[in-house]
């Protein structure tokens, strides 16, 4: 059986379902993992494996350690054994440590990403189960409602009312109405209407459909295999690229000039290679991969003991940046259970009729799961045996409306209720209290004043209608017209008890909010006054087509709401916001949100969202809650401020040594350090940056969002680096000058002040403050004063004879012990005069 290789929307549900050995009640366990087993993950992309042989050989991949193996190799060859074997196993004990740092990683990131895999339903063993999509296999039945996203190429077998987004494949930006049936065999793809494709989702109605082809075998696959699958460059990833193009700028013109000059002074060729190549290792943060993985990891896991779940690690540092977060009311402001407040006729009075007709409307809807017709439904138990229904027609966000048909006693009636405009522009006539019918206009000004009462309130108002109907048992949306307006279904969802403390937090986080809601002005308002919210200027959908783009881009700066959005203009407002130069969040978890989200800089969902929304989102909340969010905020920025930690001390103290000692091999008659010397120095000086990631972050840096600013790492390399080499060159000066120190007693003691003074100033350059006023992470103490000892025992051992160390005598050691405390004062002036001068 090859199920990949026919076109299905030319054959019968019955037909596929032979040739792909299923049938209407789908397949059993045993045969779907037999087929997941044949086929492979229902994924477009296999998953990395972080305990994967090529993640280990990716820690070698860097173009100068390919070399430096090399000249191991050719140091072997010229029988300079001690040298091929120190330099082969310094450079693996790297590899080593930066893989085992990635793996444990990865597979802590993998174990969160299980807790908000989309999910599925589908028929197993005559059963509907609910299984993660990249478990579907061809022959699966799969039952799908609004919001879900289309697990595979499918041929739809039953559908009611079903409307599909595929903007994602074809670009059409209006939804495709979709049915069961036969098509030739030459029909193009977006005229498919008997098909479903994977990559896109269901807008309203219903589907049980038959999947044909999944993961790479699909058409959104065969385009994503084209593209690569590559998902765009965050901010943080676009300054780390542009960091690497810097550094290597730099690196090629030393290390090229400093094995110029070395030949010029008739050195050794392959001593001049190696040692150019040594300090283009030192130079090179070799560890930043692995350091960026593991404190984006650490980052995450922090942030899941936050309830909040990061799907994309770069988009961590991006949630650290965000300056603006635009969200909706319900369930994020508000408390997000609604509770029906009271069922009313156009006089404000109760109505058991209008209660009734909701009850029945919200009982029979099979659609989504939604809280309104939850609400009405918990308000009160009616009895409603005696209706039967005969059809629906299902909520979509264009019509705004759902209308159930039901019968009672050979009598049909349609009920209809929805938002409240788009309820009354299909009314004709109005119900008035004493039950007589009257014609709409007369009582439209008593109709719209009452809504405008309610909304004021802060009440969400839908709209309830109704029609006899005599000719059919079926319905479709042509048939909302001439309905009997009957009155006001009034929902209340009060603001949570401590969103006011929340935004006024995240505003401290320097994060502004904006609410995008599809609710009218008038409900809008009240809410935003409720929480604080001091802009009087809101921003209407109805407005919105008369703003241009360029007024838009000035008026969002100053605009807190935005009101009676439709969908497609949420995208175009966080655009807007982008374009001012915000770092933009999202909080969405609707089918309308999916492109907002994709436009955001930060998609933020929930887990209970819509499949479409959490698929679409960098991070899911596993509570909807701007509380969690803040404290997710909080957990962002301290991974960003410690990415950056490495970032400043990596290119400052490296920059500083390694310059000190191409400096110092010009007019030295020797070589300050060996190569294997230098490869160590950078080793040892790596443990106490391993530990960046569980450091501390001075509340000061978490207050402010900050964002990759490759001038002020270029600045701050420039000023600590220069602070390095000069203390570097007094201490060339001290050893020669006043100790009289020999080749080795130099070489010892420059290594003993170099590992000993980069590793302490990582102390000072952590934070702003003082020093010893911001207290470290254990880890990084601990990784500190292990290195200090090493760096000091390491001569008198036997491994430090290998590497051509030497005793020194307790005055040498005292003077570089001196040198380094007033080394780490001077790092506490310059840092105080740097952080005055240049603002980051």
């Amino acid at each position: 059986m090859d199920e990949h290789k026919f076109e299905f929307w030319s054959v019968s549900s019955s037909g596929l379902m032979d040739r792909l050995h299923s049938s209407a009640s789908g397949l059993s366990s045993d045969e779907a993992k037999d087929r997941l087993a044949l086929y492979g993950s229902n994924l477009l992309k296999p998953r990395r494996r972080s305990s994967s042989i090529p993640l280990f050989l990716a820690q070698f991949k860097s173009p100068i350690i390919i070399i430096l193996l090399f000249a191991a190799g050719l140091s072997a060859f010229l029988r300079n054994l001690s040298d091929a074997l120190i330099i082969s196993i310094i450079i693996l004990f790297s590899g080593l440590l930066g893989f085992l740092q990635e793996r444990g990683a990865m597979n802590a990131v993998d174990r969160l990403l299980t807790l908000v895999r989309i999910k599925t339903t589908v028929l197993r063993d005559n059963n509907q189960l609910e299984i993660p999509i990249d478990e579907i296999v061809p022959g699966d039945v799969v039952i799908l409602i609004a919001g879900a996203a289309v697990p595979g190429d499918c041929a739809i077998i039953e559908s009611k009312d079903l409307f599909v987004n595929e903007a994602t494949l074809t670009g059409e930006t209006y939804p495709v109405e979709k049915s069961p049936g036969v098509l030739p065999v030459e029909t193009p793809l977006g005229t498919r209407t008997n098909s479903l494709f994977m990559g896109t989702h269901v807008v309203s109605g219903s589907a049980t459909a038959l999947v044909v082809r999944t993961g790479k075998k699909t058409e959104f696959g065969g385009i994503s295999e084209q593209l690569r699958l590559r998902q765009p460059e965050t901010e943080f990833e676009r300054g780390v690229r542009g960091f690497g193009f810097f550094l290597l700028e730099v690196t090629l013109m030393l290390v090229i000039a400093i094995f110029a000059i070395n030949i010029y002074l008739a050195r050794p060729v392959l001593d001049s290679f190696l040692f150019s190549l040594a300090l283009a290792v030192g130079l090179t943060p070799q560890l930043l991969p692995a350091i960026i993985s593991v404190n984006l990891a650490h980052g995450a896991r922090q942030m899941a003991q936050q309830q909040v779940i990061v799907k994309r690690l770069a988009s961590i540092e991006n949630f650290g940046s965000m300056n603006v977060l635009c969200s909706d009311k319900t369930g994020t402001i508000t408390e997000g259970v609604v509770q029906l407040h009271s069922v009313i006729d156009i006089d404000g009075k109760d109505s058991e009729k209008a209660l009734l007709y909701a009850y029945i409307n919200s009982s029979y809807e099979s659609g989504f799961v939604n809280p309104i017709d939850e609400a009405i439904r918990r308000s009160k138990q009616l009895d409603i045996d005696a209706y039967h229904k005969l059809d629906e027609v299902p909520y979509d966000f264009i019509r705004k409306r759902l209308s159930v048909l039901a019968e009672r006693d050979g009598l049909r009636i349609m009920l209809t209720k929805g938002a409240f405009s788009n309820v009354l522009n299909v009314c004709s006539s109005v119900e008035l209290p004493d039950g007589t019918a009257s014609d709409l206009s007369s009582s439209l000004n008593r109709i719209d004043a009452r809504f405008r009462e309610l909304s004021t309130k802060g009440f969400r108002v839908l709209g309830l209608a109704y029609r006899s109907i005599s000719d059919t048992t079926v319905i479709d949306k042509d048939d909302e017209h001439d309905m009997v307006f009957i009155g006001f279904i009034v929902l209340s969802d009060p603001i949570k008890p401590r969103i006011v403390e929340t935004i006024g937090e995240l505003e401290r986080f320097g994060v502004s909010l904006k609410v995008i809601t599809g609710d009218n002005r008038l409900v809008a308002s009240t809410v935003g006054s409720q929480i604080g919210l001091t802009s009087t200027s809101i921003i209407t959908g109805p407005d919105l087509h008369h703003i241009s783009d360029e007024a838009l881009h000035n008026r969002v700066k100053y605009t807190q709401i935005f009101a009676e959005i439709e969908p497609n203009q949420k995208e175009r407002i966080i655009l807007a916001l982008k374009r001012s130069g915000y770092v933009v969040g999202y909080l969405g978890d609707g089918i309308n949100d999916a492109s907002a989200l994709h436009a955001a800089d930060v998609g933020i969902s929930v887990d209970s969202a819509v499949d479409v929304a959490k698929d679409a989102a960098d991070i899911v909340l596993l509570k909807k809650d701007l509380s969690v969010l803040a404290n997710g905020v909080r957990e962002g920025r301290v991974t960003f401020a410690n990415t950056l930690k490495y970032v400043f001390m990596a290119t400052s103290a490296n920059f500083g040594n390694m310059f000190s000692m191409a400096g110092a091999s010009l007019f030295l008659p020797f070589l300050p350090l060996l190569p294997t010397q230098i490869l160590l120095t950078n080793l040892l000086t790596d443990f106490p940056e391993m530990a960046i990631a569980s450091d501390s972050v001075d509340p000061e840096i978490v207050r402010e969002p900050h964002r990759w600013d490759i001038n002020f790492i270029r600045s701050f390399m420039m000023v600590f680096g220069t602070l390095s080499s000069v203390f570097d060159y007094f201490t060339f000066g001290v050893l020669l000058l006043v100790l009289h120190a020999g080749v080795n007693q130099f070489r010892t003691g420059w290594f003993i002040e170099s590992v000993i003074s980069a590793s302490v100033i990582v102390l000072v350059i952590r934070t702003r403050k003082t020093f010893y006023t911001s207290r470290p992470g254990r880890y990084l103490i601990m990784a500190t004063v292990l290195v200090v000892i090493v760096t000091l025992v390491l001569p008198l051992t036997p491994l430090g004879r290998l590497f051509q160390f030497t005793v020194m005598p307790a005055s040498f050691l005292l003077t570089v012990v001196l040198i380094v405390i007033i080394y780490v004062a001077g790092g506490e002036l310059t840092k105080r005069a740097f952080y005055k001068r240049v603002k980051f």
